[in-house]
This record gives structure tokens, sequence and C-alpha cells, in this order.
């Protein structure tokens, strides 16, 4: 039977020979973290979860780094992988556990299509599945495949008997990519003892901030102005306190969720509607965000799913030329920068000892101040 080596454990560092050989490194975890061994591996683990935070599936690198040759780099590659489990265990954030799920996943399922297939049928059956079988249960083939969106993947379209779904050959390692992703999942967050979460709190504090920056480098902070039509209305709607639907609720919670708004600032909004209650809503907007509940986090509808519920409204220009209202807000907000840069550089200086005399029977001008996210939720009317 072929042997698995330290570059093997390195590439697939959830077989449990990869968890004793961590274990046989050390016998405490917190001695072990406070050891110079403990700190690169703790390092190594956050650079692991940043690039968990940065990766996006539909468009993942080209290139996967190789795993390094030198025993050290291959012995902290190992021992990051149950230290990353641990941070993201201690934060308690759902969205920073689904994202290492599928980054750990993606990697596997890159290092698999070059690996020999004794080796890749030990993987295999470390999931509970077969490396070359074609046949899995029906059961556990929907757990599988149910983040995958291409219509392959759907049942109608599979050749399903006496409960045994037929897969091809050749998206076996996409099954067991989604299976360790399923697995990882499943088992967490595990329990960490008070005292090591506190040992990592500066970490985790930078976890955070890397989340922050990463959101705001794909949105830029929060443009209010930029919004598309449909989401000024539905947030109008919540500020007057009317009726909002179970779709207008979770089109806008995820779309300000996407746009990087922090979900205590999303909860105020919601303040502001009749019978609010605070523990609900929270509740409902962590599951959305993906930080709570099932982990998973969800994207705003599209416009066409937008225009089925009838929330599709006041309708403009730039609204014909895109699909998504995250496309809307990304578009606006980059009109709305290049406008003020353009002034900024046209502004001819005024003259000096000339000062400009006002209109005093002119007003400013602003937007409809329905549409404008108040800036707190106190209201003496609300009811939590």
């Amino acid at each position: 039977m072929v042997a698995l080596d330290l570059r093997d454990l390195a590439k697939y560092p959830f077989l449990k020979e990869a968890q004793s050989y961590i274990s046989n490194q050390t016998s405490s975890l917190d001695v072990f973290l406070a050891s110079s061994t403990g700190q690169k591996a703790i390092e190594e683990a956050l650079d692991t979860i940043t690039r968990s935070l940065y990766f996006n599936p539909r468009q993942p690198p080209e290139v996967l780094m190789p795993v390094p040759s030198e025993s050290s780099a291959v012995s902290r590659i190992i021992s990051s992988y149950p230290v990353s489990r641990i941070l993201v265990s201690c934060s308690g954030d759902r969205t920073f556990i689904e994202r290492l799920c599928r980054f750990q996943a993606w990697k596997v399922f890159n290092y698999l299509q070059e690996e020999e297939p004794e080796k890749k049928e030990i993987i295999a059956r470390s999931l509970g599945l077969s490396g070359s079988s074609t046949k899995i249960p029906v059961i556990q083939y929907i757990e599988i495949v149910a983040k995958l969106r291409e219509e392959k993947w759907r049942l109608v379209n599979r050749c399903i008997e006496r409960g045994i779904v037929t897969i091809h050959l050749d998206e076996i390692d996409e099954i067991l990519r989604e299976r360790l992703r399923v697995v990882m999942y499943q088992n967490l967050p595990i329990r960490v003892p008070p005292e090591v979460c506190t040992l990592l709190e500066p970490y985790l504090e930078k976890v955070q901030k890397v989340f922050q920056e990463r959101m705001l480098e794909e949105f830029g902070s929060v443009e209010e102005s930029a919004f598309p039509p449909c989401m000024q209305a539905i947030i109008g709607i919540l500020i007057r306190r009317a009726h909002l639907t179970h779709m207008g609720r979770f089109a806008v919670t995820a779309f300000l969720h996407n746009i990087g708004m922090d979900n205590t600032r999303i909860v105020e909004i919601y303040g502001q509607v009749p019978n609010f209650d605070l523990t609900k809503t929270m509740y409902q907007v962590d599951h959305i965000s993906g930080r709570g509940g099932s982990g998973t986090e969800y994207t705003s509808p599209l416009c066409s799913t937008m225009k089925t519920h009838a929330l599709c409204v006041h309708r403009d220009a730039l609204c014909d030329k895109v699909i998504h209202p995250l496309t809307y807000y990304k578009k606006k907000k980059w009109m709305i920068e290049s406008g003020k840069k353009k002034s900024a550089t046209n502004a001819k200086p005024e003259k000096e000892n000339c000062p400009v005399k006002e209109d005093e029977s002119s007003s400013p001008s602003g937007g409809d101040i329905a549409n404008k996210i108040p800036a707190t939720a106190d209201n003496g009317d609300k009811h939590q």
C-alpha cells in the first residue's frame, strides 16, 4: 500500500495521519501557541484565512503555490491547519468558517488534479467516498452538491436508479471537493478553551480588519446616493414604517451586507419598523449575512428576481445597463466619485478679495429625505 509523506500531509492536513503528526509535536495547546513554532503556525494560519477571505470561487487563482520541500516549512503548514480552525472558531463568525472551508476544499481539489490514483483513493476514503466509483447514494449526493449552481448537478439531469446517483469519472474530483467542504463545515466551530481564545484575540482583530478591508476594496465606503432605485424605495418604506414583504427585507439586508455595511448598522435601519424586535432582527440579519445559522452568506437578488416580486421600481437609465443591484451600485458609485474628481480638477480658484455673493433666495439641493438612511434607530414610537 502506498505511504503518505510529510508533503502529502501538508496538502491534505485534514487526514488523521496529519492530526497524529501534530499531536506528537506538543503535549499542550497553549504551550505550543506560545512557542516560536506555534507563532509561525499562527502566522501561517492568518495567511490562509486572509487568502480565504479574498478567494473568489468564480475566479480562482490559476496557479496554486507548491508545497515547499524544507521540512520546517512543511511542518509549519501542517500545524497551521488546526490553528486556522481554532481561530475561526474563536471568532464565532460563520462567514469566516464558511470561507475557510471553501478555500481549503479548493486547495485540495487542485492538488487532486495531479495526484497519484492510490493516494487519491486514500483521500476519498477518508471522506467516506471512493476515488474511482461513479455511484453515490442520493441523500449523500444532495448534501454534497447543495452549493453547486450548474444545471448538470440538478437531480433532474442525473440518472437515478434505486436511490443511487450516477456521476461521470471527470466529476469525481469536484464531488470530493464539495464533500470535504461539507465535512469541514459540519465539524466547525470546535470548542476552544476561553483562555486560548483570549490568547489569540490580537490575531482575531487582524482577521476582522482584513475582512473589513476586503469589503472596502470591493465596494469602497458606503455611498447612499449610489443605491439603486429599488433599494432606495425599500429603505424609504422602512423609514415610513409601512409594510414590507419578506423578499423586500431579504433583498435590502443582503444588499447592505454585500456593500460592506456593518450588521449593527443594518439592524438600526429596521429600528424604524413598527413592532421592532431587536433579538429577532439581529438573528435574521446575522442569518442572511452568514454570521449565524447555516453560515451561508447570501447575495442580494438579481434584477429579474426583483421584477418578479414587484420590487423593481423607479427605474432609471442606468438600470437598463445592469442585471444586478450590486452592479448598479458599483457603476453609480464610480460615476459619482469620477464626477467629484472632475469638479475638483476643473474648479477655478476664487479671486483674492472678491468673495462671491450668495443668492439668499436659493436653497441647498438634495435627494429625497425618505430615501436616506437614518443616523440612528432611536425613536420613541418603536417597540422592542
